[in-house]
């Protein structure tokens, strides 16, 4: 049986879509809630920086209430979500980079006086070590795996993240995966040999 309240105990994503699309906030709020880590988590893999990665997930529930009546209705949130965060994250790298540069963008990696986030993806230096090297790929093949393996995203969800077919988001795995094993096999060789052992 279905609660039509939305502040019931079980979270009904698709009762919860309707409910924001009528206007009622509580309901947009239990989607902030329920997606927020994720919204956050995705722009912080591409902007490299809290404040920033707060202030772009912020905008994008923004944009997201506001476009709701675009929503495809039955469709899961998160991947459709996720575009818009993509998007904006994009935007903001881009706008940093006209501002300070290319380099910009990795200072968060290389400045020991700032944390990033405390996630298991990152816990070991193994991690970190990948996370550098992804960082080091062109833009189109760092988002791609950054939603796939960081975010455990399906094809068909990072199809909708970045608005593009499914067969394209194959490809492009596809291809960042072969860059990314390269680049590692000349410049992270301990990655390679830890994989090994």
């Amino acid at each position: 049986m279905y609660n039509r309240h939305v502040d019931h105990v079980v979270f009904d994503e698709v009762q919860t879509i309707a409910a924001t699309a009528r206007g009622d906030p509580a309901a947009f709020g239990m989607l902030v809630e329920r997606h927020q880590e994720a919204a956050f988590r995705a722009a912080w893999l591409i902007v490299r920086d809290e404040a920033a990665a707060e202030d772009v997930a912020q905008e994008a529930f923004i944009r997201a209430y506001r476009q709701m009546a675009s929503f495809r209705h039955g469709e899961p949130f998160r991947p459709w979500l996720l575009r818009i965060v993509t998007n904006l994250a994009l935007n903001e790298v881009r706008s940093r980079r006209r501002r300070s540069g290319v380099l910009a963008r990795f200072s968060v990696l290389s400045n020991g006086n700032v944390d990033p986030p405390q996630t298991s993806v990152e816990a070991a230096d193994e991690a970190s070590l990948l996370l550098r090297a992804i960082n080091e790929l062109p833009e189109d093949d760092r988002v791609v795996l950054h939603l796939r393996y960081y975010l455990e995203l399906s094809e068909r969800e990072i199809a909708v993240a970045i608005d593009r077919p499914p067969g394209t988001v194959k490809s492009r795995l596809h291809r960042a995966g072969k860059r990314l094993r390269e680049l590692v096999e000349t410049k992270y060789p301990q990655l390679m040999e830890r994989g090994d052992g």
